[in-house]
């Protein structure tokens, strides 16, 4: 290293501590004159132009350091460097795929934990952006509808495909996450029903078909007490809401009835009978004794689902959750 160009990096610094940006892009211009293989002035330069909110030309400087410093075998960890404020550079502007790539670049040349830390908070910020530009609040609305249409034919399973589709599109429609609550229900999918009963009330407290979702969703998985708490909270919206004080009375006669005589109950029920009585129905409720994930696969049959939510309802069947 140049001894005068040194003293004039050193007068640069000096500078650049007192914010005097311009004396100290003049003071690293001369180091660099004076000697141009030294990749440390390339990157104090760039610095510069970065207070300065000159982010095109601390790009430009950023890749004549790497340039420089390739060609004269400078220690990777200034390379390093010169890609990372490459990439700070890129992140201001909003170029956050071109930020990315850079960060991840610094990390192959010298893995700290800051370099990390920026490229998660980056991975973050390009979901957050991807996701804020896919919403489109008509296409959500065409979703939902379609959705609609294939919940009333019974094709829960594609319902709920068109409903996640939907919430993508418009992610702050309660509705939408109701709508899916109702398709996880008919698949007995209760935890999941449950969940997006839960965002739905996150997005709009006072949703009532949301804790009457959620309470039947409870009931299916035998939590009665939890059940009974989402009724309650449905009748403090509505005190008259038919629902919730039906639903609440049958947790409360659930609580205390004799399982052996619910089951002599359901027995008589001549759609029950039916339904024990059909080949394929016992077919598929042995094959659940020996693998009870069996369940999901049949579930994507309407007809079939409708059947095990009559057997769950009259208290014959359950469904284990962990």
């Amino acid at each position: 290293m140049s001894a005068e160009a040194q003293k004039s990096k050193q007068e640069g610094n000096d500078a650049y501590k007192q914010k005097d940006f311009s004396t100290a892009l003049s003071k690293y211009g001369k180091a660099i004159e004076l000697d141009p293989n030294e990749i440390t002035y390339y990157l104090n330069t760039a610095a510069v132009h970065f207070e300065m909110k000159n982010y095109t030309e601390t790009v430009s400087t950023c890749n004549k350091a790497i340039d420089i410093g390739r060609e004269n075998r400078a220690d990777y960890k200034h390379i390093a460097k010169a890609l990372a404020r490459m990439g700070n550079a890129y992140r201001k502007t909003g170029d956050l795929r071109n930020a990315k790539m850079a960060y991840e670049k610094a990390l192959t040349e010298h893995r700290t934990p800051e370099y990390k830390l920026c490229l998660s908070e980056l991975e973050v910020e390009i979901k957050k952006a991807d996701e804020e530009a896919y919403v489109n609040p008509d296409v959500a609305e065409e979703e939902k509808q379609k959705g609609n249409q294939l919940f009333k034919a019974g094709d829960f399973g594609n319902a709920v495909k068109s409903y996640t589709e939907a919430i993508k599109r418009n992610p702050t429609d309660p509705k939408i996450y109701s709508n899916r609550a109702a398709c996880f229900t008919k698949l007995m999918s209760f935890d999941l029903a449950i969940k997006d009963c839960d965002r739905c009330i996150e997005l709009e407290p006072n949703f009532i078909k949301a804790y009457l979702r959620k309470a039947k969703a409870h009931q299916a998985m035998s939590q009665t007490s939890k059940a009974m708490a989402a009724y309650e909270k449905a009748l403090e919206i509505d005190s008259n809401c038919s629902e919730a004080i039906e639903g609440y009375k049958s947790c409360s006669i659930s609580n205390n009835a004799d399982p052996e005589e619910v089951r002599k109950q359901a027995m008589n029920d001549p759609e029950v009978q039916k339904i024990l009585n059909d080949p394929a129905m016992r077919m598929i409720l042995e094959q659940m004794q020996s693998n009870p994930q069996a369940i999901q696969e049949h579930l994507k049959n309407p007809a079939i689902a409708e059947k095990f939510m009559k057997l769950r309802e009259a208290g014959l069947i359950s469904v284990a959750y962990k």
